[in-house]
């Protein structure tokens, strides 16, 4: 596993897409609703929590059709209204449903409307299992094509789908993979994370706080008192101290936003480092 120590205006370098992004983004979901359905309530706030964010520098923007039935995807293309799109990063996925050739075109297509924007990163959200893999791909290459989206990814895969979906395309490859990494979450750190770092490939960690049970956790507080920081910024840092993860907690609030930006800017020791990996190594979210 390589560590990044160099915060060089906190951002990261990615072969495949040649491209540096932030090292800290922002998740959308619940943002805009749910599960396929949709909620205006909180509209402005969370617009206005998107906004600080990119302020702040976490231009990467992750969020997919499926969040509030597609709401939340109108709602990041309010907030990025204004901003220098070349500076921006966002993010969408297509959910499994639409995962045969014409649909995931025509989901592309949906997605791009709601945002507003073309799409930087276009990701299979979950394997699907209705259709043939490679018949997803194709839809994905086809996205690209088409000019909706510039690069493709996959998100919830393992080690071996990653490989099989990246055999089913013949223009463009995998450049990014969105999974669950956190302190307590580290399925894919002796696999998935290393094969991107050698590829070349952007990793983003979702649910990297597991739903706030980080940010209350007395351990990391402690760590948190050497550095000034608080339990949640130090969970993010120590996943921004390995290379390739971006983690995207989620906009819920200005204020949550603001302490999340607060993991950037400086590092954790090794000696910190490997202290917090060895004390979370055996325990499960």
């Amino acid at each position: 596993m390589v560590l990044i120590y160099r915060v060089m205006a906190d951002l990261k370098y990615f072969k495949k897409m040649d491209r540096w992004l932030p090292v800290l983004g922002q998740g959308t979901w619940g943002v805009g609703g749910g599960f396929w359905s949709k909620d205006t309530s909180m509209d402005e706030k969370w617009i206005a929590a998107l906004k600080r964010g990119i302020e702040l520098g976490m231009t990467l923007i992750d969020t997919a059709e499926m969040y509030g039935a597609g709401h939340s995807e109108e709602i990041v293309g309010r907030a990025i209204s204004g901003f220098e799109r070349d500076n921006l990063f966002i993010v969408s996925k297509v959910w499994p449903t639409h995962a045969r050739y014409d649909d995931v075109v025509k989901a592309a297509e949906a997605s791009m409307r709601r945002l507003g924007t073309y799409i930087d990163l276009y990701l299979i959200h979950w394997p699907p299992t209705e259709v043939p893999l490679c018949e997803t791909m194709r839809g994905l290459e086809a996205v690209v094509s088409r000019g909706y989206a510039k690069f493709i990814g996959v998100s919830n895969f393992g080690l071996e789908l990653i490989e099989e979906a990246r055999s089913c395309l013949s223009r463009e490859d995998i450049v990014a993979v969105e999974n669950k990494f956190s302190l307590l979450d580290r399925r894919d750190e002796d696999t998935v994370i290393p094969y991107a770092e050698k590829e070349g490939m952007l990793y983003l960690a979702y649910t990297p706080l597991e739903k706030g049970q980080l940010s209350k956790d007395s351990f990391l507080a402690d760590i948190g008192k050497k550095y000034g920081k608080t339990a949640t910024q130090v969970a993010l840092n120590w996943l921004i101290v390995i290379n390739p993860v971006v983690p995207i907690p989620k906009a819920s609030s200005i204020k949550h936003v603001e302490e999340n930006a607060g993991a950037m800017g400086w590092r954790l020791s090794q000696e910190d480092w490997r202290l917090i990996s060895e004390r979370f190594r055996e325990l499960k979210a």
